[in-house]
């Protein structure tokens, strides 16, 4: 088995700007479904255990791709770390939607690729985004969410936002780097411009595709509760509780065994049947 991995491949989005991407896959007579990786805030394509994730996807016959959003603070050139504080700020729902749509037409070119069988995978944020982008894209038939959240309207409230809205921007500490991360109030403005269209539960409710909903019941960053929601809002997805896992399934950044972690392995192996059972 030969496992074939690309990393740092590049795209360019003329509505944002370029970005990398990861390929895993192995060569395989007949085409394989496309499973997409779709990480969340504060997040990024190689984070923890995600390679690890991906080459257990590719080894189980699938096209896996991960990639960094435009905007999630990374660069081309330093994929590591959050190199560019300004784009991070900068983002917003429309630039991160209007990427995968990128990534999506992209791989769909692929000669390895069954462009019948498009899946989306959404952590926590990138959860909902993938929610909506299922819902607004017919192409994609199978959707699975990791620790997301149930809607994108999670901004600060009360005073605080007054206080966003007045200066323009506030910062969060990213406890792992001790960076003081900033949020441009254009991202609320995005969002009130495009409240319909971010709407997660309606978008939840009117999805088409196959949908597994993957929770740990010790999620510390977006309460368990998100995910018995979305499986209320579509009573025909499954939704599957990991006992006494966190909001990372066990990874952490950076991981440095050559296993994945006890709850991410059953993860991902629950994530592989479902898509074999459903779609294969």
């Amino acid at each position: 088995m030969n496992l074939i991995s690309e990393k740092n491949v590049y795209l360019e989005n003329k509505e944002t700007k370029g970005f990398l991407a990861d390929i895993f896959y192995v060569e395989a007579e007949k085409k394989l479904p496309l499973v997409i990786f779709v990480h969340g805030y504060k997040g990024y394509k190689d984070w923890g255990a995600w390679d690890l994730m991906a080459e257990k996807f590719a080894k189980a016959g699938f096209f896996f791709v991960k990639f960094n959003f435009s905007h999630n603070g990374t660069t081309t050139d330093d994929p590591f770390n959050f190199a560019d504080l300004e784009a991070f700020g900068n983002n917003n729902y429309s630039k991160e939607l209007s990427d995968l749509g990128i990534v999506i037409d992209h791989c769909i070119q692929n000669p390895h690729v069954d462009a019948e069988k498009i899946i989306l995978i959404g952590h926590s944020r990138g959860g909902g985004i993938s929610i909506i982008k299922t819902f607004e894209d017919e192409r994609i038939n199978g959707l699975i969410t990791l620790a997301s959240v149930d809607t994108l309207d999670r901004f600060p409230k009360d005073d605080f936002f007054e206080n966003w809205k007045k200066e323009g921007v506030y910062y969060a500490l990213n406890g792992r780097t001790k960076q003081e991360m900033p949020h441009y109030y254009q991202f609320y403005e995005d969002y009130a411009q495009n409240i319909h269209r971010f709407d997660v539960e309606r978008a939840a409710e009117m999805a088409k595709a196959h949908i597994l909903i993957v929770h740990g019941t010790q999620d510390e960053a977006v309460e368990v509760g998100n995910a018995e929601h979305l499986h209320i809002l579509n009573p025909n997805s499954e939704i599957f509780l990991v006992e006494n896992a966190n909001h990372t399934f066990g990874a952490k950044e950076p991981w440095l065994e050559s296993t994945l972690p006890e709850s991410l392995n059953i993860v991902t192996e629950k994530c592989i049947n479902f898509i074999n059972e459903k779609l294969k």
